[in-house]
């Protein structure tokens, strides 16, 4: 029997192409970015072409990108580097309810700390309230992290709505993009964020590359200490991402091509493939998400009822 691979939004395979493009710097170009020989000085040309390169896709600056080990790691540096660094102004979080770990355990160390965090809850669609988000702001709200595409309904949290609250209380803006980035428009100056997680495996990267957005003025509580790497804001040795940034072309390309597919293909052909199919949804578990529009949820989430 041929196995079909279906769960994604955990992790994706390498794609062909980025494993073509990563094989040269792990066998010939293998030189510290940080060494000053002609070694370090190849690969620290990549690493900066592909700071370039993604800068471009996000619609931001070359030095507003760090690279990371993943999105974990990118919401641990987000989360506790602003809150830590805000902690004088105020102790107080606001995230939802149906975050990821690397988000809600990050809030519940917090806790253990002296932070206060409110969990915003979510309506039948998995979107949190503007208006019951605006009653959560305190004096002392510090930082607000909300996912923007959820990984197990697909539902996209109105995240220039949130940015424009925010901005009117004057508080810090996270989002984790690791479920939306290569699927969705990820545009921060449209989306208005001052930081924004991306985890490269969710997109044909290797696992263990991954990067984070800080807008320029955002200061961070260094997260991890040692060498100044990362214009000084991430200790250890660069990794060399020019597979993610490979990754981010296909990906890219082959999920609007898939999409492309999706959107054309009428129930009835999944019904002939699959005969007990009660239904297919590509927007969330909800059909009504659908009559609210795909800017509401994410397409790449397919959902399907079998019978």
């Amino acid at each position: 029997m041929q196995k079909i691979y279906l769960d994604y939004n955990a992790t994706t395979p390498i794609d062909k192409e980025v494993a073509k493009a990563m094989l040269p710097y792990l066998t010939d170009y293998f030189g510290n970015p940080s060494s000053t020989h002609n070694f370090g000085y190849i690969t620290k040309k990549a690493v900066e072409n592909a700071r370039k390169q993604l800068a471009a896709l996000l619609n931001c600056l070359p030095d507003e990108i760090i690279f990371t080990s993943g999105g974990t790691e990118s919401n641990n540096y987000a989360i506790k580097g602003s809150t830590f660094y805000l902690k004088d102004k105020g102790k107080h979080i606001i995230t939802s309810s149906i975050e990821h770990p690397a988000v809600l355990e990050v809030c519940k160390h917090l806790e253990s700390h002296g932070f206060l965090v409110t969990y915003l809850p979510v309506d039948e669609f998995g979107r949190i309230s503007i208006p019951e988000l605006e009653k959560a702001i305190r004096k002392d709200t510090v930082l607000i992290t909300i996912m923007h595409a959820n990984n197990e309904i697909g539902t996209i949290q109105p995240i220039d709505e949130i940015s424009k609250i925010a901005k009117k209380y004057g508080i810090r803006f996270h989002s984790d993009a690791a479920q939306s980035f290569g699927k969705v428009k990820t545009d921060v100056q449209e989306l208005g964020l001052d930081l924004m997680s991306v985890a490269g495996h969710k997109f044909y990267a290797p696992k263990g590359v991954g990067a984070l957005y800080i807008r320029k003025g955002t200061k961070l509580e260094k997260f991890m200490h040692g060498a100044n790497h990362e214009q000084n804001l991430r200790a250890g040795t660069v990794i060399s991402p020019s597979s993610i940034i490979s990754a981010l072309h296909e990906a890219i390309i082959s999920t609007s091509e898939s999409l492309a597919v999706i959107e054309r293909t009428p129930f009835f052909a999944f019904k002939k493939k699959l005969p007990n199919i009660a239904s297919v949804c590509f927007f969330s578990t909800t059909p009504l998400i659908s009559e609210r529009g795909c800017n509401k949820v994410s397409r790449c989430i397919l959902n399907i009822i079998y019978i």
